[in-house]
């Protein structure tokens, strides 16, 4: 098994902040992700993930802390979160953390938020770790006021 390590990568006005914490199972993105090309930026991750997937934290945190992102960054996360649902261990969890701005977040149902992420966890397939979805309604300074949990 190759060692893996933590990586931090600074964001830019186009590209996000990357924390992918293998001692604590934090993985977080924040910022913005509009990069013109997704796969220079998601595949070393993804290749990061299937190393972490050998050898994960009992509680894995996927952070999309994002205020924007497009298309192609959208399709990574997919990939990111299908890869992270191989974890093999029944008692292990894997929480996705979506965060929208509070506006946002108070004008929106139980539907509307499971719709805002189905499409991150559909393709997952059949699972042997517990996955949960948390949603949080942020200020403009990220502070989280309000949150959802849904189990999926």
């Amino acid at each position: 098994m190759n060692e893996i390590k933590h990586i931090i990568i600074e964001g830019t006005s186009k590209t996000p902040q990357i924390d992918f914490n293998n001692l604590s199972g934090e993985l977080i993105l924040s910022g913005k992700s509009i990069p013109e090309n997704a796969a220079k930026i998601y595949e070393p991750l993804m290749d990061w993930v299937l190393e972490y997937i050998k050898s994960p934290k009992p509680t894995t945190n996927f952070r999309l802390n994002l205020e924007y992102y497009n298309t192609s960054s959208y399709i990574w996360f997919a990939k990111i979160i299908k890869t992270l649902a191989k974890i093999t261990n029944e008692d292990y969890i894997l929480f996705i953390h979506k965060y929208f701005d509070i506006e946002d977040f108070e004008d929106m149902n139980l539907e509307e938020i499971k719709d805002s992420v189905s499409q991150l966890v559909d393709n997952i397939g059949p699972t042997t770790v517990s996955i949960g979805v948390k949603a949080y309604g942020v200020d403009e300074r990220g502070k989280v006021l309000k949150e959802s949990m849904i189990l999926v």
